[in-house]
């Protein structure tokens, strides 16, 4: 029965092992969906851009390719600066248990990618990934001086979209170190409302980018 015993102790902090590491090895992503969302329900028709956002279409893409999704629909005229410092409160929980920083990935969608690059800008951590999506305008160098790029960046344009172009100069600009720095321009045709659907044009490179694939190969 000694024996035994020894054996059942010696299993289950084996087990206990196997499970933190199994949280440590995860890929990890936060997606913060755009501003539409917050004062509407998934599967709502938009006018403007003729389409339906398909918030959990989108989240079911990532965990179909084993992505451990942490997400919520977040409440009506959310300040993004606030919400960005308790995205930040989770994030380094997920280090504190040993989650490697390159294992998680913060992606963002219109206001969610300005949310996002406040996370960024706050974390100050260099090897966290982030994907701005449809969520940079020139006059945002002037309008938000504060942002500063920090981490593996990845942004995602649409060339019809008045909305979102090159954060080439908010790079230039970013004073924190930024390790990986990519630009992906779209031409879906379908402006703004491009990032209200579950498009592989622009979830495929965000997967890529999550499981560190720099060269987006």
């Amino acid at each position: 029965m000694k024996y035994l015993f020894i054996f059942l102790i010696g299993f289950v902090s084996c087990s206990q092992n196997k499970i933190a590491q199994n949280k440590e090895d995860k890929d990890y992503v936060f997606f913060l969906h755009n501003k539409y969302l917050e004062t509407h329900n998934d599967n709502d028709y938009d006018t403007v851009y003729k389409t339906k956002i398909e918030y959990s279409k989108i989240l079911q893409s990532y965990k179909n390719d084993g992505f451990t999704v942490i997400s919520e629909k977040r409440a009506p005229n959310t300040n993004g600066v606030v919400y960005a410092k308790k995205i930040v409160n989770q994030i380094d929980s997920l280090l504190n248990i040993g989650v490697k920083p390159n294992h998680i990935t913060v992606i963002g969608t219109s206001k969610g990618g300005y949310i996002a690059q406040y996370v960024s800008t706050f974390m100050k951590n260099p090897a966290i990934n982030y994907v701005f999506i449809g969520s940079f305008q020139e006059s945002d160098l002037q309008d938000l001086p504060d942002i500063n790029f920090s981490g593996n960046i990845l942004t995602i344009y649409e060339n019809s979209d008045y909305y979102g172009v090159s954060a080439i100069k908010r790079k230039e600009k970013s004073t924190q170190k930024i390790n990986h720095f990519k630009e992906v321009e779209l031409y879906t045709g379908l402006k703004h409302g491009f990032l209200y659907k579950a498009l592989d044009e622009w979830i495929e490179p965000s997967k890529k980018w999550a499981r560190r694939n720099y060269q987006l190969d």
